[in-house]
């Protein structure tokens, strides 16, 4: 069970330029059906689009945001994303089962903050690695990144996950050492 994020933001953004484009068309066409003035006239914008060439500027630099934009929606619809679940380990019962990127990152950070010496601890969840930078009152963090790794091995163990990530500990101290 890998659970994909969703594409939401350049469904959104791609929806509301078609809608911002269907209202300016709609509104043209009730505009002229009412015998109005068009806010935006067809004559102006096919006359000024029939001036335009190939090779002028700005049909390039149009053509050009209109390709990179398109190839940004497509990269984004087409390369998956970051889980947000992790799966954990099926135990041989046949269950799909997961955790939440921010769920096994908080339960980390739990754990190392249960470590003595541990003022604050910062953890970053990704595919094959987790990094935990600890903050300490110490003056001299000897022992402690060894603690908080055991603390994190310990914590992972508890969890099963499938894929066992590295782990990667950094020990910030907050004091001088003079």
């Amino acid at each position: 069970m890998i659970r994909r994020p969703r594409r939401s933001l350049p469904a959104i953004l791609s929806a509301l330029a078609l809608l911002a484009a269907a209202v300016l068309v709609a509104t043209s066409a009730i505009q002229m059906l009412a015998g109005q003035r068009p806010f935006i006239s067809y004559d102006a914008v096919a006359e000024t689009l029939n001036r335009a060439r190939w090779d002028d500027w700005g049909v390039a630099v149009a053509g050009g945001v209109a390709a990179a934009l398109g190839l940004v929606l497509l990269l984004s619809a087409a390369l998956p994303g970051s889980a947000t679940v992790v799966p954990l380990d099926d135990d041989r019962d046949g269950l799909d089962s997961g955790a939440s990127r921010r769920g096994l990152r908080t339960t980390l950070r739990a754990a190392a903050a249960e470590v003595d010496g541990v003022r604050s601890a910062r953890l970053a969840v990704r595919r094959d690695v987790v990094t935990a930078t600890v903050r300490t009152d110490r003056v001299r963090g000897e022992g402690l990144r060894d603690a908080v790794h055991a603390a994190l091995e310990r914590r992972l163990e508890e969890i099963s996950l499938a894929a066992r990530p590295a782990l990667q500990v950094r020990v910030r101290s907050t004091r001088s050492r003079a």
